[in-house]
C-alpha cells in the first residue's frame, strides 16, 4: 500500500492486488478462460492505448504463453488489431520495481519501441456491446464489494467515484466514513483489484473528521461531495 502524490495523499490511498479467484467465475465461464477476460478488461477500459505482449502479460499477471495465444483469438475475432509502431511516440504500462503493473503508463520516443503492439480495435461491430457486457459484470462485483466493506466496519457514508464514474481526475475511487479497522479494508481492496482489472485509490475518514473538513470546506472532500458519484451508503442525511 503507499499513498496517493500531490496534496491529497494524506487522504487517499492506493492498495496493489491480489484476487480470490472464484469471484469472476461468472465472466469466466462466458468467455472460456480467464486470461481473456482479464485481457478484455484491459483493452475496452483503456480503447486508446497500445500495448507490447510482455508488458501485457505483466499487467495482468498471467503466463506470456497464455497471453500470446489469447491475443490471436481475440485478433482473430476481431475485437483488437495488430498495430506497428513507425513515426510516433507511444503511452505503455508503467511496472514498478518488482516488474507489477502501477495502473499508470509512461511514454516512450520511438526509438525506444518493440514494434509489434496490440490495440483495441473500435471498428468491432459489437464493441458497444461488449463493453457494456463487461460493465455490467463490474456492478454486480461492485455490489459484492460494497458488501464486504460494510462487514469490515461501521459505514457512515460509501459512495464509489473516480474511475467507477468515469472520473479518473478525481483522487479517491471510494470514499469511506465512518470506523474501520483500515488493515482489514486494505486487504479487501486488494483482493477485489484484479476482478475489477484496475488500481482502486480509496480515502477512510471518521465521522468527526468528516464534519471538520465539511466545515471548513476542504477542497479534497467537496471535490467528491459536488461531483458525479454513486451513493451506496447514507447514514449521514446528505443530499
Amino acid at each position: 500500500m503507499h499513498w496517493c502524490g500531490g496534496e491529497d495523499q494524506k487522504y487517499c490511498m492506493k492498495a496493489k492486488k491480489r484476487l480470490p479467484k472464484n469471484r469472476a467465475a461468472g465472466l469466466e465461464q462466458l468467455f472460456g478462460s480467464r486470461t481473456r477476460v482479464k485481457l478484455l478488461k484491459l483493452f475496452l477500459n483503456s480503447p486508446e492505448k497500445m500495448f507490447f505482449v510482455r508488458e501485457i502479460a505483466r499487467a495482468i499477471n498471467s503466463q506470456i504463453n497464455s497471453v500470446r495465444r489469447e491475443l490471436l483469438n481475440l485478433k482473430d475475432l476481431g475485437i483488437i488489431r495488430e498495430v506497428e509502431a513507425s513515426k510516433e511516440s507511444y503511452l505503455i504500462p508503467k511496472v514498478d520495481t518488482q516488474k507489477k503493473f502501477s495502473g499508470k503508463f509512461k511514454q516512450v520516443k520511438n526509438k525506444d519501441v518493440i514494434k509489434k503492439f496490440f490495440q483495441a480495435d473500435g471498428n468491432f461491430i459489437l464493441f458497444p456491446e461488449l463493453k457494456a457486457l463487461l460493465l455490467k459484470a463490474d456492478f454486480l462485483l461492485e455490489k459484492n464489494f460494497v458488501n464486504a466493506v460494510r462487514r469490515a466496519g461501521s459505514v457512515d457514508y460509501l459512495v464509489l467515484t473516480g474511475r467507477f464514474v468515469g472520473m479518473p481526475g478525481i483522487s479517491a475511487d471510494l470514499f469511506l466514513v465512518g470506523r474501520f479497522n483500515r488493515r482489514k479494508v486494505a486487504r479487501l481492496i486488494k483482493s477485489f483489484e484484479k476482478d475489477f482489472g484496475r488500481e482502486i485509490n480509496y480515502a477512510l475518514m471518521s465521522r468527526q473528521e468528516f464534519r471538520y473538513r465539511k466545515d471548513i470546506t476542504d477542497r479534497f472532500l467537496y471535490n467528491i461531495l459536488e461531483n458525479k458519484k454513486i451513493v451506496m451508503v447514507n447514514e449521514l442525511g446528505l443530499k
